[in-house]
């Protein structure tokens, strides 16, 4: 059946496949999806013969997957269920299955939201470059039946295995008694969380909202929102915690509390986790996205390593750690990637890492971090314009003579030199124009913050 492609396109993005449940994303199109997945795999070369399926605990998400699962089948490949799981579970069993997958989750978006992140054979992004265009074309024109015989279906349960491959890519010895405040924010950190943590004698998890409910009737799952952190900094404080671990709904990316309840910079957690990883590899290369901070490509040269800039989003990021052979990637919004797990990204695997860092020393997390966080960062500032490309142009003629350099890789980047710059670019995914800005005093991010802000609130006409 063919479809609009007004209306698929609205529902496959750049990236993934996300929409609202009922309105843009239902079984039917689900089901022609996971053809249009199959039909791809099943026509490449050396092509795969399964597909592995996860889903988070949103109340559509199984039948959206049973209903892909249809669509797999229905063009001869045969799946693998591995039920409930986090992403980056999905992309361990990617990895341990040898075969591609597809996750059901719309990550950190509201309850009325679903969609599907797929990967391929040992969890190597599919983008828009990288299969989802012809995934989209076949969507829209109709996707062709197949003639032979129907795969099968199985279930494989890989959640004990997930925790111990984690805990195996981090050295856990020797760690003093840590109290973990984790907030799953009724996620699927709810899920994989005791399955990594409890066998770590060493710690003792206090649970924040492990229920599984895809309603989250405490708080939304994006800890990106500060709103959305309240209730682990107050926890923290009140359990006299030596950290709090934020994840989001599908538990791919991981938040970070100090002991005293004040956000820890994903920035330094990349440093940190960075520094680690260069001492069992001197000189390995490590990813970074042109709006981490500065301390990242600092510290790591330091370290003996080689630092290389990405454009923000994961597929640049994966892409970069194939090309590079990178030991290591972080992003400014706490994805955290790793060569050892398939160069995909794990929140739970840097929380390991950072538990490991804080375990193995005295000082309290406030102290240790203290060493990675060099700069001031303003945080990613969004602002609704309808004229972006007019927004830019009026910033960057304001800091005239100020400007030392300029260089476009992802938006614009202004080095205003003695340690400030700014980044400013249009969203990839809505239609916003994102600020970033780090220098060494937090005085001077609010006159630079100050400054854009004003400049593009007179070129729009709206505010932040």
């Amino acid at each position: 059946m063919s479809r609009p492609a007004t209306v698929v396109h609205r529902v496959i993005k750049a990236y993934d496949v996300r929409g609202l449940v009922g309105d843009e994303l239902d079984e039917s199109l689900v089901a022609d999806v996971g053809a249009a997945f199959a039909r791809l795999l099943r026509e490449e070369r050396n092509g795969a013969e399964r597909v592995a399926i996860g889903y988070d605990m949103r109340p559509s998400s199984p039948a959206l997957a049973g209903a892909f699962a249809a669509g797999v089948t229905g063009q001869g490949l045969d799946v693998v269920r591995i039920g409930l799981a986090s992403t980056d579970q999905l992309y361990f069993a990617s990895g341990l299955l040898n075969c591609p997958g597809a996750m059901f989750t719309a990550s950190h978006n509201p309850a009325a939201y679903n969609g599907i992140k797929l990967c391929r054979t040992g969890a190597k992004p599919v983008g828009r470059d990288t299969g989802l265009a012809t995934i989209t074309e076949d969507v829209i024109a109709g996707v062709p039946s197949y003639a032979g015989p129907s795969g099968d279906i199985a279930d494989r349960d890989v959640l004990a295995d997930y925790g111990e491959f984690l805990r195996s890519l981090v050295n856990l010895t020797g760690m003093r008694p840590l109290r973990v405040v984790v907030d799953a924010g009724n996620g699927m950190a709810g899920h994989t969380t005791p399955a990594v943590l409890d066998p770590i004698s060493s710690i003792t998890v206090e649970p924040l909202y492990f229920e599984l409910d895809g309603s989250f009737p405490n708080h939304e799952a994006n800890p990106l929102d500060p709103a959305n952190l309240v209730d682990l900094q107050n926890h923290v404080r009140a359990r006299s915690a030596d950290i709090g671990l934020a994840f989001d709904g599908d538990a791919d990316r991981c938040f970070v509390v100090d002991e005293r309840g004040e956000p820890v910079s994903p920035s330094a957690v990349t440093a940190l986790v960075a520094a680690r990883e260069l001492q069992r590899e001197i000189g390995a290369t490590v990813i970074h996205n042109l709006i981490t901070s500065r301390a990242v490509p600092e510290l790591v040269t330091e370290r003996g390593g080689t630092p290389v800039r990405s454009c923000v989003g994961h597929s640049y990021i994966k892409a970069l750690m194939a090309d590079t052979g990178a030991i290591f990637g972080g992003e400014h919004s706490a994805h955290y990637y790793f060569r050892d797990f398939w160069g995909a990204d794990s929140g739970m695997l840097a929380a390991l890492h950072v538990l490991a860092a804080l375990g193995e020393q005295d000082r309290p997390l406030s102290d240790l971090m203290a060493d990675y966080q060099r700069y001031e960062p303003s945080g990613e500032i969004n602002f609704t314009v309808a004229d972006a490309p007019a927004c830019i142009d009026a910033v960057l003629k304001s800091f005239g003579t100020r400007i030392v350099s300029i260089d476009h890789l992802d938006g614009v980047t202004v080095d205003l030199g003695e340690g400030t710059w700014f980044n400013i670019r249009m969203s990839n995914t809505e239609p916003l124009l994102r600020l970033n800005v780090e220098a060494r005093t937090k005085e001077a991010v609010d006159e630079v913050v100050g400054k854009i802000a004003a400049e593009i609130t007179s070129q729009a006409g709206a505010p932040p």
